[in-house]
């Protein structure tokens, strides 16, 4: 065998190891964003509430309900959820705001503890039928659906940017509110399994 037959082989091999190890890298990265690295999206979602209903011991006549919409493995929840707190801490008890949360048929966790004061409900009818989530429901005090869709448009969650503060203020006021089809750009987990 000679040197330059050598080195050729010696090259192809280091090729080939090459090769090998990028395929093995870009596999393993494959694996890992399927398995830990939950998808969302940042494109634009129609929320229709035309399948929303709140429970018979919540419907009719009453306080304003706000329900919460959330997954516990969506990464969309961290800037949501302190959004979701402000709201809290300023619309209810005196305010005259009911908070409700609706998990994620299937999924496991619980709310933050600033969150605390949000009633769970174990289901809600059309619940599952929602596009995405984090988002939110609110019925006015007839019982009426006014408003369904996103906290805000975009990637984060703020007062500033908020559908919610709002559509509140006016149903506070007594105004009518009809917004249960929504369309926003924003940072959105798959809700349907």
């Amino acid at each position: 065998m000679t040197a330059q037959s050598l080195t050729r082989r010696r090259t192809v091999l280091f090729a080939l190891i090459a090769v090998v190890c990028a395929a093995g890298l870009w596999l393993g990265y494959r694996w890992f964003e399927g398995r830990y690295v939950r998808t969302f999206s940042d494109r634009a979602v129609l929320f229709a509430g035309d399948v929303l209903s709140l429970p018979s011991k919540l419907a009719g006549p009453g306080r304003i309900r706000v329900v919460h919409f959330w997954d516990p493995a969506c990464p969309c929840n961290v800037g949501n959820q302190e959004h979701l707190s402000e709201l809290v801490a300023r619309f209810s008890g005196d305010g005259g705001v009911d908070f409700y949360a609706v998990q994620k048929p299937g999924s496991r966790g619980q709310l933050p503890a600033n969150l605390s004061a949000i009633k769970q409900l174990n289901a809600l009818p059309g619940a599952e039928r929602i596009p995405s989530s984090p988002a939110v429901a609110i019925w006015d005090r007839q019982g009426h659906l006014a408003y369904f869709g996103p906290y805000s448009d975009g990637l984060v969650c703020n007062v500033q940017n908020s559908f919610v503060e709002p559509i509140l203020q006016a149903l506070k006021s007594d105004r009518p509110v009809s917004a249960t089809h929504t369309m926003a750009v924003g940072c959105y987990c798959p809700w349907t399994l």
